[in-house]
């Protein structure tokens, strides 16, 4: 039961399974994530972390358990659907539309094929490299440039929920810098982020909450700040310092 002084969380995870072919991936997660702010999801790789992005934005089916968003029940429905309620997903892999330009990758998620002047130098405030490229085709950017489009498209309508999978992995830090600009930004619109990521110095001053997976489900949860503080409470539960994930 929620505390009456405190809202509904606007993404609840309550003992979700996911099967992939014969593999039990996820096995029984529990996940809150408080509207406003940003939560991160860390762990050991192959703990599920990205299983369970997938499996909310219904990529993956959940095999047991519910999936509630902003109020309603999303465990069943299809990923046009869930996109439409609010959730955006950026995937590790940095999925551009390699032959269209990096203005037509944004018009794709625009509302009516329309992009808003303001929201668009917003972003570009961000990542001005976009602004550069504008008209080129985003197959010919780097893989940073890339990321900076996937998370650009994700964004250039408002969103409830941003999913975003790893999104530092292999950037310049110059890159990352930018990227935790928008993020810090973002977290202060009304988007609220739920983030995985291996590099503790981009989480460690962003995060709000951190929930931390092994074996398919969430072991940990709690405040960012604790987690950071206790080098013996992140062995325990990554087998290393979070320091040493960089």
């Amino acid at each position: 039961m929620e505390h009456p002084n405190r809202p509904e969380p606007i993404l609840t995870l309550s003992g979700v399974h996911t099967h992939i072919g014969q593999y039990h991936i996820l096995q029984g997660v529990d996940l809150a994530v408080p509207r406003g702010g940003l939560s991160v999801l860390l762990g050991r790789n192959g703990a599920g972390k990205t299983t369970t992005l997938r499996t909310i934005m219904g990529l993956w089916r959940a095999s047991g358990g519910t999936i509630r968003f902003d109020g309603q029940d999303i465990t069943r429905l299809d990923t046009p659907d869930i996109a439409r309620a609010g959730i955006a997903y950026v995937p590790e892999s940095m999925a551009v539309f390699s032959n269209l330009t990096v203005r037509e990758n944004l018009l794709l998620a625009a509302r009516d094929g329309l992009l808003e002047p303001s929201r668009v130098d917003w972003i570009c405030g961000f990542f001005p490299a976009l602004k550069k490229f504008w008209n080129y085709p985003a197959g010919n950017l780097s893989g940073g440039q890339k990321q900076m489009v996937a998370i650009a498209r994700a964004i250039v309508e408002p969103k409830k929920l941003l999913l975003v999978d790893e999104p530092t992995k292999g950037l310049a830090p110059a890159i990352v810098q930018s990227l935790m600009a928008a993020f810090r930004e973002l977290k202060d619109t009304d988007t609220t982020i739920l983030l995985v990521e291996q590099n503790f110095n981009f989480v460690r001053t962003l995060g709000d909450l951190v929930n931390v997976m092994d074996d398919g489900r969430v072991v940990h949860a709690g405040p960012m700040r604790t987690l950071a503080e206790d080098d013996a409470l992140q062995t325990r539960l990554l087998g290393l310092s979070l320091d040493s994930h960089q």
